[in-house]
């Protein structure tokens, strides 16, 4: 290790210790890879063009197309806006590396990507809670759906959803900056999550682990089973309806979020859940890949394929241009 990478503790009378922090952590990423170093870096650039083009078309649509003026859309509005984020947050370090081959990111560095993932994770699992909760009203409470979802609940909900993640992360955030890294520095990950980062700590984590056990659970529980309820009662609802062509349709309004949320919580359930073993991690490290790089891409590809009204928006946006 280099001297640039660690500090060196002095006494309070400018004795030096014995003890050195470390300052600079190693991203391994995908170094196993290095024959595929030279496509990866223009498979990232290309899925991160299509990503942030995407959702930001997506919001265009649904702010200049009145017809989209609804609360499905003002939420769909919402994920495409912290989807961008989202890939903003990881990315272009990971494009970055790629390019020059310099892996090395600080530790304050490091923590403040965590802090940012991790208010995004959980704002994400609150805002696909909210828009199941909408298709819910929609469809088992069709008559009561404009009056229960108004405008004034939409804002609410996509407040919560924003915020749900911020006090968590923040707290758990708090506590990482108090931990002291002594080495070794090598993150064998492509981005700065919890787990990762913990396992190179030279203080004791068992407070931050148990904390952050607790809010975690708090953030993604709860949303989750809000999920959940949601689709079974929208199952229910959708199988109680005599005719092939209703049952058809009323799915047709939920199915891209179904899509959406099963592939979200699927391969976040499968990368907390796995065991942190070495023959694992590098599934574990492509599993994180779908949910932290390829969802934010097929988001809005799964919203505009499958809904005519969003490929109707766009029709209209091109014609107005020409």
């Amino acid at each position: 290790m280099e001297n640039s990478g660690r500090q060196n503790l002095y006494s309070a009378h400018g004795e030096r210790k014995n003890q050195t922090y470390v300052t600079e952590f190693n991203l391994l990423g995908f170094g196993n890879l290095s024959e595929l170093q030279i496509l990866l870096f223009p498979l990232f650039l290309m899925i991160y063009i299509v990503t942030v083009a995407g959702n930001i078309l997506i919001v265009v649509l649904v702010v200049a197309d009145h017809h989209l003026h609804t609360p499905m859309y003002f939420f769909l509005g919402n994920l495409s806006c912290l989807e961008t984020c989202y890939s903003s947050t990881i990315l272009p370090r990971m494009l970055a590396s790629l390019l020059t081959g310099d892996r090395t990111i600080s530790v304050s560095g490091c923590i403040t990507q965590f802090y940012f993932f991790g208010v995004l994770v959980a704002s994400e699992c609150y805002l696909l809670s909210m828009m199941s909760y909408d298709r819910y009203l929609a469809i088992c409470k069709p008559l009561h759906y404009t009056v229960l979802m108004n405008g004034r609940l939409c804002l609410q909900l996509a407040a919560v959803s924003w915020m749900g993640g911020f006090i968590a992360t923040t707290i758990v955030t708090c506590l990482m900056s108090q931990l002291h890294f002594c080495g070794p520095n090598e993150i064998d990950h492509f981005l700065c999550d919890f787990t990762p980062v913990i396992k190179l700590s030279c203080s004791d984590t068992s407070l931050i682990t148990l904390v952050t056990f607790i809010l975690s659970s708090a953030d993604t529980l709860p949303p989750f089973i809000l999920t959940l309820t949601s689709y079974v009662f929208i199952i229910f609802t959708i199988l109680r309806i005599p005719s092939t062509t209703g049952r058809r349709k009323a799915f047709s309004t939920c199915s891209s979020h179904l899509i959406v949320v099963t592939i979200f919580y699927g391969t976040l359930m499968i990368v907390y859940v796995l065991p942190d073993t070495e023959t694992l991690r590098e599934l574990n490290k492509m599993f994180s890949l779908f949910y932290t790089v390829l969802t934010p891409m097929v988001n809005p590809l799964v919203y505009s394929l499958r809904n005519k009204e969003v490929q109707c928006a766009l029709r209209k946006l091109i014609v107005h241009r020409n």
